[in-house]
């Protein structure tokens, strides 16, 4: 037995060595901190993304604000993309980010969901104060950009001191989303790509863009980031026609390229 051992042993040593070391080689990684509310078009794009590079992208996704803090406190990232230009601002200012590479490439759309069975009518901001509406979920906010974006909508409305008894402050626009798909809340606001992910909720309004705030998601490398060129290239391949189709597909709003 002690033989036997002896020769599997010699025998995985010898074929062991006769392996290029290049496939001992672990897989390049990308680092990419995202807002929640991009979580699956980022999963479909890094299909190819990875398939076409042979690396890794780790997606780290959360509150725009949350992944701020995570990044100023040191967290290893080497793209971030995030759902409001106030927080990319903040990294800028910090010397964070590459600032060569910033861009807002793209937006969304405010909606009021409910729950796929509610007989709830909307129309606009002025039905949140209906009583119907005991609690309304939208991300924190005074942190959360969707939340953000929702206080802005109602407070130039003239109706945020009304309906902020109302809201249950959620991490993430996600969570908002659960909310309101447990039937737990008779109503929340999220972006109009989270509720076209879901058969649990339905569209009861979209805030139009003329009546809503100005929603930009810019994109950057981070200074310190590992791999330099492979975020470059990352952020290339987001400005790519192929992934404007699929920002698109999931709803999002391409912007047009800046003039230079």
């Amino acid at each position: 037995m002690k033989t036997r051992t002896l020769v599997s042993a010699l025998t995985a040593l010898v074929m062991g060595s006769l392996i290029p070391p290049s496939l001992f080689a672990q897989t390049k990684e990308l680092r990419v901190s995202a807002a929640a509310s991009l979580a699956d078009v980022l999963k479909e794009i890094h299909t190819g993304f990875e398939k076409t590079h042979g690396i890794k992208v780790e997606l780290n996704l959360g509150a725009s604000s949350a992944l701020v803090r995570q990044i100023e406190a040191g967290a290893p990232a080497d793209v971030f993309i995030s759902a409001d230009a106030s927080k990319m601002d903040q990294l800028e200012k910090a010397g964070l980010i590459n600032t060569a590479t910033r861009e807002d490439q793209l937006s969304n759309a405010l909606v009021v969901v409910v729950p796929a069975d509610s007989s709830l009518a909307i129309t606009g901001g002025k039905d949140l104060l209906k009583p119907e509406i005991r609690m309304l979920a939208l991300g924190a906010p005074k942190a959360v950009p969707a939340g953000v974006y929702t206080r802005e909508w109602l407070t130039k409305l003239g109706l945020w001191a009304q309906v902020e008894p109302k809201v249950l402050a959620t991490d993430n626009v996600r969570s908002a989303l659960a909310a309101v798909e447990s039937g737990n809340v008779e109503a929340g606001v999220v972006y109009k790509t989270d509720a076209a992910i879901t058969t649990k909720v339905k569209v009861a309004f979209e805030v139009s863009a003329t009546e809503g705030p100005v929603i930009t998601y810019p994109m950057a490398a981070l200074k310190e980031a590992k791999n330099a060129d492979l975020a470059k290239q990352y952020l290339e391949h987001l400005d790519t026609p192929e992934s404007h189709t699929l920002f698109q597909k999931y709803g999002f709003i391409v912007l047009p390229e800046p003039k230079r």
